[in-house]
């Protein structure tokens, strides 16, 4: 039953905030009537919001509430405004005899007769010390950033957000400090990378909150919950994908012949393959509540990988700890977000021959797809809920599909994974100042027709084009792209000499000068006369810090670029490796080397700047945290830091020959 349950499990989440348009992100045990109420010295709002709020039964006790509130007066800009996100839940759940939520919006005639609670009751956990409420400012410039990508639960090191929780929790009363927005680059979740004792927490909240149920394909695993009671799958998952012929193609081209599943990573033991994981995974990495709700039982396990899950237990028990900073920072930024491969899957769409082999396979067709429906219904529809509102629908057919037994139909779960599949609006655009453009670059790839087992550029051409149609005539933009679109030279010469070997996915040879057609394309959008003169470019991917400035050679009026990488917020690069590439890189590539003529950026001068607390000559930093940026008004950087996640913060500067 759901009477034993807290109301709220997750958020709320501020998702993409305007003057005149608010979008919340929460999970609840029961469906919620919901009203906001926006305060500052000068004004006071209350909004009821049932018209603006979308719920989605996700289990029996488990309801996505997505809020997307119009707002008629326009709010403030650059004040603190407080907000009461008040609820009122109906004592008997309001699930009908199928499980899924009442036609009506979930809160019936016997609702209205309890009372409201108001976050000063139940969202304390989320204010900072004397305050009453969480609050939010609307930035008129976005001028101050925060972002960061790749956080990996079970990491050694310390977690961005919580540092960066940290740091707001010592600015948050002045709203000129507050940052505009925090911009989550990429791997928000290890879909394919996940601990024992993460895998099972996420098996007991299944359990906990009745998560829907799903059948299988391509496998003799029938359904989910067969899946998630054979202990026998804890470190093994990556011996369940049978050997098909263009399965075994893959294998002998890429690993010599080495038994490899479709799916890459070298870390895909506990690989999550349902709907349920990878929404319990969302979960368990933003909220600690729901980990106050269940008692994990460790599997049995082989001596060998007992020792393996009790290291990690370590690890996770840490990250554990963090998760309150984690909720009340979310509480107060705007987030923005996009997928990167590990939300999916390590090497997602990495090359024609890759898509062949694991769109053709139900199974793992399947796995790519589940994971594609939890990104659309916790990280995308925030970005741009107007643009995903054709496939929300989608997945709300889907949910409502759920029978007596809390089983999803097959058939309607594969016609939905063939849409999103298809679809190609991940990627957005805020008229922010300066704007705002986030980059799909996973899911309109430049195949290599000749070469399949090439890797494939980052965007294709048409959606190459439609990216330089969003900054013409602009003065200055902020680019997100997963990947560094101006990266480590010798790191991406080694990623070409292997996938000349045949072999790109040994070196995760995913980077935008890959790909001839897609690193032209681009690198020409970037001289075009009438793009801006200032770009920002801000990544992830790579687990190590890095500042670029960039410029035209001979070019009079050359726009000037700064490539601003921050990676990982809870991930690192070995030490001793990115050390001897770093010293490689100074001396192979120095400015007079003719190496530099090789490389499809000839036509551009690329010069570091040096963290500050570097040895004499380092330009990468190989700490967790997270990156902060200060514009100028003109969009040019004054400012570039990475705030530690030991809380040890490094300025980035220039340094002039």
């Amino acid at each position: 039953m759901s009477d034993d349950l807290p109301d709220i499990l997750a958020g709320p989440i501020l998702r993409r905030a305007m003057p005149q348009r608010l979008v919340m992100w929460l999970v609840a045990s029961r469906p919620l009537a919901l009203q906001l109420t926006l305060c500052t010295d000068d004004l006071s709002q209350h909004h009821d919001l049932e018209s603006a709020t979308t719920r989605l039964a996700v289990g029996r006790h488990a309801h996505l509430h997505l809020i997307d509130l119009p707002l008629d007066d326009a709010l403030p800009r650059d004040v603190r405004i407080a907000y009461d996100l008040a609820y009122r839940a109906n004592a008997e759940g309001s699930v009908n005899a199928e499980g899924g939520v009442n036609a009506a919006g979930g809160v019936n005639e016997e609702g209205k007769g309890t009372a409201w609670r108001s976050m000063r009751d139940w969202g304390e956990a989320l204010c900072y010390d004397g305050e009453p409420l969480p609050t939010l400012v609307l930035r008129s410039r976005y001028d101050n950033l925060l972002h960061g990508s790749c956080r990996k639960p079970h990491h050694a090191s310390a977690d961005g957000l919580v540092r960066a929780d940290r740091w707001l929790s010592e600015r948050h009363a002045d709203s000129a400090a507050r940052p505009a927005a925090l911009l989550m680059t990429g791997d928000q979740i290890y879909a394919d990378d996940v601990a024992g004792p993460m895998l099972a927490a996420i098996h007991a909240l299944i359990a906990r909150l009745g998560l829907y149920d799903e059948c299988l394909e391509g496998t003799e695993i029938a359904s989910g919950s067969e899946l998630y009671a054979r202990d026998e799958t804890y470190y093994h998952r990556d011996d369940l994908l049978p050997a098909i012929r263009s399965t075994e193609a893959l294998r002998e081209k890429f690993f010599g012949g080495v038994r490899k599943p479709i799916f890459t990573t070298a870390s895909a033991e506990n690989h999550l393959i349902t709907f349920a994981e990878l929404l319990a995974m969302y979960l368990l990495v933003w909220s600690p509540t729901p980990w106050r709700l269940i008692e994990v039982e460790v599997p049995h396990l082989a001596a060998e990988e007992q020792d393996r899950y009790r290291a990690e237990q370590r690890h996770i028990d840490a990250f554990v700890a963090g998760l309150p900073g984690v909720a009340r920072l979310f509480a107060h930024l705007p987030t923005l977000m996009i997928f990167d491969d590990h939300d999916v899957t390590d090497d997602w769409n990495l090359s024609a021959a890759w898509e062949a082999a694991v769109y053709e396979h139900p199974f793992s067709r399947r796995i790519v797809g589940n994971a594609l429906i939890a990104y659309l219904l916790c990280q995308g529809w925030g970005n741009d809920p107007d643009g995903l509102a054709e496939p929300l629908a989608a997945s709300r057919e889907w949910l409502d599909s759920a029978g007596h037994d809390g089983r999803l139909d097959c058939e309607t779960h594969n016609r939905l994974v063939t849409r999103l599949l298809r679809f190609t609006g991940w990627g957005y655009t805020l008229d922010s100042t300066p704007r705002l453009v986030v980059l799909d670059t996973r899911t309109r790839r430049w195949r290599s027709e000749r070469r399949r087992h090439h890797p494939s550029g980052l965007m294709d051409w048409e959606a190459l084009s439609e990216f330089q149609q969003e900054l013409l005539e602009e003065p200055s933009v902020i680019i997100v792209s997963p990947a560094p679109i101006f990266g480590v030279k010798l790191i991406e010469g080694i990623q070409r000499v292997f996938t000349w070997f045949g072999k790109p996915l040994l070196v995760d040879a995913e980077n935008w000068m890959a790909h001839p057609g897609a690193a032209h394309t681009m690198l020409n959008i970037l001289r075009h006369s009438r793009t801006p003169q200032r770009y920002v470019i801000l990544s992830g991917d790579v687990h190590y810090s890095f500042v670029y400035a960039i410029t035209i050679r001979q070019h009079r009026n050359s726009p000037r670029m700064w490539q601003i990488t921050s990676s990982g917020l809870k991930n690192t690069f070995p030490d001793t490796l990115l050390d001897w590439f770093d010293r490689l890189n100074r001396w192979l590539y120095a400015p007079w080397s003719p190496l530099n003529w090789l490389t499809k950026r000839r036509r551009m001068a690329v010069d570091p700047y040096y963290p500050e607390r570097a040895s004499k000559g380092e330009r990468l930093w190989n700490r967790a945290g997270i990156g902060q940026v200060l514009l100028d008004d003109q969009g040019a950087p004054r400012e570039v830091m990475q705030l530690g996640a030991d809380d040890c913060d490094t300025r980035f500067h220039e340094e002039h020959r």
